[in-house]
Order: structure tokens, then C-alpha cells, then sequence
């Protein structure tokens, strides 16, 4: 088939079979196949979905456009987490050394900002010298050295998942469990792993609105996973409102420090904990998840997650004296409130809108060729269930010198914070387990 002849398959609901599928991809990685076609091709597989077998089909024609490490020489279990993305998630920012810390080996590939949410790579660079563009051989000493490495995509990790993610993300292509599963399941299987833990978010924040879709995600991606003999878990974790405080790079940096030295915001910690215990079962460090925690409580408590932290920034090219003191991160000229215009309880947040508010503003990209300012952000201090008066703030907005007019960025997240007469209970922060 050509292109068009594909495109016209799947937008009229038909089953693409796998060698067409591959082509397709084939022709993109090599520049063949344009990109307004394979944006087309998105579009179409967003409205009409994907079977099992053309999943299956494009994760793996997606993983086989380049290398796959081989990390058999490194020892250890090799595991990694993955999450769907939400509104100031940095876990992955503290999982990763803490599990290094508890003996897990942990070859992380992350990506960047997508749509309305921040990525793992864009809160690294914020921190100065910080390289996630590592050769491969590089990648593969730190793991075998440090106990974890994260980097981005290199030119030969999954090539075609990298161009159709950047594509996706400026054409309203992203909400779609067959183009999720199979981007997020060629760049982990091209890792070299034993196995993957996964955060489906779940929530106004997460690309999944409803449990049943994150759920329905979660089963793809471990079906994918132990496909190709992979230990996989998976946890649905709330996104019906910010994760922590922070949402910008700079500031979720300094979050996850204040994470590792034993505060940070309670939900935070929760979510980063429970992931961090999954990864220590499916490495065999610990026999279950209740068995694994104190560990994890521990690294943070001795200081050994926060050590392995600059360690990893240190061997990454980073500077390790803006983890000992963040004030050395990137810092916005200017900062101001967001007030309340009226009294009552927080009863829903729009993290989708916070989320929204924080790549105008700069933390994000709206377009492929826009470029992140890391001190850029949001705090958020309302959460569901507070009380706020006239006149409280709701947010600290961090504006920089290419942010949108103030009044634009007010417009965005006042209406946000939805307010009621009586209190609301937050939803639990881990809302299931599927093993």
C-alpha cells in the first residue's frame, strides 16, 4: 500500500495488516512518508482506534527503527517506571535515585513536554550542565556504575517513536491508548530492561479522564510488555488536581530536593514511595510492596536518595551544588498571586488548565521548535477540600520574559479552582493496582 492508501484504511476503520504498518513507519524514520501524512495517519487512528495486533504491530515497528541496548553485562535486575504524564509530576526525578539507592538498576529514556504536560528531560536540563543526550556507551557504564542514567532518545533508541512524539503533540494527537502504548512501550523495550513499572494517571491533569481508560492503558501497555517478557506492574494514580506544588521545571527540581531531604508536599512523596516500592519488588530486592516501602522511607530519611541524586547529576555533566542548594536553579524575574475572587471550598481543579497556563507562560511547548525556559512555573497552594477567602492566593505565578500578558495567564487559571459552599474530599492518591 501506498500512504494515502493507508490512511484511507484506517479512517474508514479498517485493519492495516502488520507489514503495511511497518512501512509506514519505515518510510517516516527515513523522511519518505511526509508529516502531514503521518499526522493524518494519527488523526485516523484516534477516531478508530487500533486492534490488538496492529498495537502490537506498530510498537513494534517503532522499536526495531533503531538500536536495542543490550544490558546483559550490566548486574542486577534493570527496571524502569513510566509515567502517562500529569500536571507537576516529578516523580521520576526522586524515584530514580532512590531506587538506585536501594540496589535497582534503573535505565531511564524519558521524553520531553507533551501537550499539556511537563517532561522528565526539560525539568533535567534545568538543572545547569545537565547532559540527557549521553552516547550509548556512556548510558550504559552509569547504569552499570551510578545504578541510573536518564536520557533522552538518541539518534538510534527508537528514531520513529521520536519523531511521531514531537508530531503528535502539536496536532491534538495525543489522547489515543494505541499511539500512547505503542510510544511509551518501543522507547522502554529499547532500554535494555528486565522489567517496568507504570503510573497511569487518572484525572482532570492526565491524558486519561476516566478509570476505565486508564485502566483499559494500563492493560495495553503490560500486555505489550510481558509480550515481549517483560515483568510488568502498573498503579492508576489521581491527577484530578497538581501533583506537589510545583509545576515548571526550575521549581520542580527544587521540589523533588525538598522531597529527598525529608519534607516536600505529603501527595508527592506518597505517589513517589508506593512507585519506588514497585520497582524494588520487580528488581527482587524486596518480596512485596508492604516489605518494600520502610526501605524506601529509609533512603530518604538517611540521606541516601538525595546523595544519589547528586551523584547522578555530577556523573551527567550537571552541577551538583544546585541540588545541595537550589537557589543555584534558574529563577523567573518576576513572580506574582493569582487571588480568589470569591470566598468558599475548592471543590474541583482543572489541572489540565494549570497545566495549560504553565507552557504559556513558557515551561511548555506549544509548537515542535519552541524552546522551554526552565524558571518558568506555577506554586500552587489550593488544593481540593481548602478553604479560601477573597483575596487568598491561589497560585504563585513565575513569568518570564517571553510569557503571555498577565491578564491572559489570570484567565487561564482563575477559573480553575472551582469553588463551592461545602467541603469536598480529595480522591485517594493510588486508586488501583493491576499486576
Amino acid at each position: 500500500m501506498r500512504p494515502y492508501e493507508v490512511i484511507h484504511a484506517k479512517r474508514d476503520g479498517r485493519a492495516v495488516p502488520a507489514a503495511e504498518i511497518a512501512a509506514l513507519v519505515d518510510g517516516f524514520t527515513r523522511g519518505e512518508v511526509p508529516e502531514y501524512q503521518m499526522a493524518a495517519f494519527c488523526m485516523a487512528v484516534f477516531f478508530r482506534g487500533m486492534d490488538e495486533a496492529e498495537v502490537g504491530a506498530l510498537t513494534g515497528a517503532m522499536l526495531r527503527s533503531g538500536d536495542v541496548l543490550d544490558l546483559s553485562d550490566v548486574p542486577g535486575a534493570k527496571v524502569d517506571k513510566h509515567s502517562t504524564g500529569g500536571v507537576g509530576d516529578k516523580v521520576s526525578l526522586a524515584l530514580a535515585p532512590l531506587a538506585a539507592a536501594c540496589g535497582v538498576r534503573v535505565p531511564m529514556i524519558s521524553g520531553r513536554g507533551l501537550g499539556h504536560t511537563g517532561g522528565t528531560l526539560d525539568k533535567l536540563e534545568a538543572i545547569p550542565g545537565f547532559r540527557t543526550d549521553l552516547p550509548v556507551d556512556r548510558f550504559r557504564a552509569l547504569v552499570r556504575e551510578v545504578g541510573a542514567c536518564l536520557v533522552g532518545q538518541t539518534a538510534r533508541l527508537a528514531p520513529a517513536d521520536k519523531k511521531l512524539y514531537a508530531l503528535r503533540d502539536v496536532t491534538a494527537t495525543v489522547e489515543s491508548i494505541p499511539l500512547i502504548a505503542a510510544s511509551i512501550m518501543s522507547k522502554k523495550l529499547a532500554e535494555g530492561i528486565d522489567a517496568l513499572v507504570l503510573d497511569v494517571k487518572v484525572g482532570s491533569g492526565a491524558f486519561m479522564k476516566t478509570r476505565d481508560d486508564a485502566r483499559a492503558l494500563a492493560r495495553t501497555l503490560a500486555a505489550i510488555g510481558r509480550g515481549f517478557g517483560k515483568r510488568v506492574s502498573a498503579l492508576l494514580t489521581d491527577m484530578s488536581q497538581p501533583l506537589g506544588r510545583a509545576v515548571g521545571n526550575a521549581l520542580e527540581v527544587a521540589e523533588t530536593v525538598e522531597l529527598l531531604r525529608g519534607g516536600g508536599p505529603p501527595d508527592l512523596r506518597e505517589v513517589t514511595v508506593a512507585l519506588t516500592a514497585e520497582m524494588l519488588v520487580l528488581g527482587g530486592v524486596a518480596a512485596d510492596a508492604p516489605a518494600a516501602r520502610p526501605a524506601v522511607e529509609a533512603a530518604i530519611g538517611d540521606g541516601r536518595g538525595l546523595a544519589k541524586l547528586e551523584e547522578i547529576v555530577a556523573a551527567q555533566g550537571g552541577d551538583p551544588a544546585a541540588i545541595r542548594d537550589p537557589g543555584r536553579l534558574p529563577r523567573a524575574p518576576r513572580t506574582w498571586d493569582v487571588p480568589a475572587a470569591a470566598a468558599g471550598f475548592v471543590r474541583e481543579i482543572d489541572a489540565e488548565a494549570i497545566g495549560l497556563a504553565a507552557v504559556a507562560l513558557g515551561a511548555g511547548r506549544a509548537r515542535i521548535e519552541d524552546r522551554v525556559d526552565p524558571a518558568v512555573g506555577l506554586l500552587v497552594h489550593r488544593r481540593i477540600g481548602d478553604r479560601v477567602e477573597v483575596g487568598d492566593p491561589l497560585c504563585t505565578v513565575h513569568e518570564g520574559d517571553r510569557s503571555e500578558p498577565r491578564d491572559r495567564v489570570s484567565a487561564r487559571l482563575l477559573p480553575a479552582f472551582r469553588l463551592g459552599d461545602a467541603p469536598a474530599a480529595p480522591p485517594p492518591l493510588i486508586l488501583e493496582r493491576l499486576s
